[in-house]
């Protein structure tokens, strides 16, 4: 029995020898890849920025938003007797939305005009009565006061009916709704979100080297970047003082729609800032840039070495980038086969 045991024993540590063996293989051989990868240069084409000439005109992107946007909220209580307007719908300023149930509304201005105009006749008999002296001034001033706050009852009744009827207060869509027939409404019940988009603003961001160049009013080409073919007429109608946290300002330019609304709020746009001169930039090819216009970064070559760098970019033309920060004329920039590419890999100069 011992025997037995003393040679499960051995086979179990023969086993675990033999593991640890083919462990230490496959390590050893990740590892050898690993270091063959990194010895390998990748072969990339480089370019050097240059100092040319370029246009100050420049374009910025920006959203779309509409110049009026509204929630309607109710005035009126009641149920809803009709809906006349739907989501989706065009509606013009003044146009009938809403009619809430006026029955009780109208039935207590009736009963307040009457009060109303006996209070009036009231009134007039106690002046009468009060030239002969046969009531008293305090008798005269209380017929007063009842004709004035019949009155202002009689106003306030005429505005609850006026408010059952609930229109539009701004032309534009309706983009959505909230209410439905037989819906009991409250003083502040949400009723419709209504959005003009037959004008709308376009937020863009701008440098302290570009708003400089812009003036309120000016004249401003916008595309919407999902029918870059068509164009719209905009004017500049605000300029931010200060800048945000990224030294950008903010611009604003209000554009007019098309008869069919083709542009929409939230949309991309990109608006032409045109400018008739030139000036000095350092300049590199747009394939060089890795990442977004947004945020830029370039590969620099040093000593055959790719370096990940950081960038500020300026003017963008159809296949130029200007560098404002983060590169020097002459430096060596990759400018294809960075899809390869990661920062401290060795490369090989095309």
């Amino acid at each position: 029995m011992k025997k037995l045991i003393y040679i499960l024993v051995a086979l179990v540590l023969v086993g675990a020898v033999a593991f640890k063996l083919i462990q230490n293989k496959e390590e050893m051989a990740t590892e050898a890849a690993v270091a063959e990868i990194k010895s390998e240069a990748i072969s990339v084409q480089v370019t050097a920025p240059k100092v040319g000439k370029i246009y100050k005109s420049f374009n910025a992107q920006g959203n779309f938003r509409p110049v009026q946007t509204l929630t309607l909220l109710s005035e009126a209580t009641g149920q809803i007797q009709q809906v006349l307007k739907r989501k989706g719908d065009r509606v013009r300023q003044g146009e009938l939305l809403v009619q809430v149930e006026a029955n009780t509304a109208k039935a207590d201005l009736a009963t307040i005009e009457a009060n109303y105009e006996k209070a009036k006749r009231d009134l007039g008999r106690f002046e009468n009565l009060a030239s002969g002296e046969a009531i008293t001034k305090r008798q005269l001033e209380d017929a007063r006061l009842q004709v004035q706050t019949t009155q202002a009852q009689l106003i306030n009744a005429r505005q609850r009916v006026a408010k059952t009827r609930i229109v539009a207060p701004i032309s534009g869509e309706i983009n959505e709704m909230y209410i439905e027939v037989g819906s009991y409404l409250n003083a502040g019940t949400k009723l419709y979100d209504i959005v003009n988009v037959d004008r709308l603003k376009l937020n863009v961001k701008v440098d302290e080297a570009q708003v400089l160049l812009i003036k309120k009013g000016a004249k401003v080409e916008v595309k919407a970047d999902v029918n870059a073919g068509q164009t719209f007429p905009g004017v500049v109608t605000a300029i931010a003082a200060q800048a945000d946290n990224s030294l950008k300002y903010d611009v604003e330019i209000e554009v007019k729609n098309s008869n069919a609304n083709s542009l929409r709020a939230g949309m991309y746009g990109t608006a032409a800032f045109e400018i008739a001169d030139t000036r000095d930039a350092l300049l590199i090819p747009r394939e060089a840039i890795v990442g977004s216009i947004q945020d830029p970064s370039v590969y620099v070559v040093e000593n055959n070495v790719a370096r990940l760098r950081k960038v500020k970019a300026g003017t963008i033309t159809q296949d130029q980038v200007e560098i404002a920060q983060g590169l020097k004329a002459g430096e060596k920039v990759v400018q294809s086969g960075q899809i390869n590419l990661r920062d401290g890999l060795k490369v090989s100069v095309l």
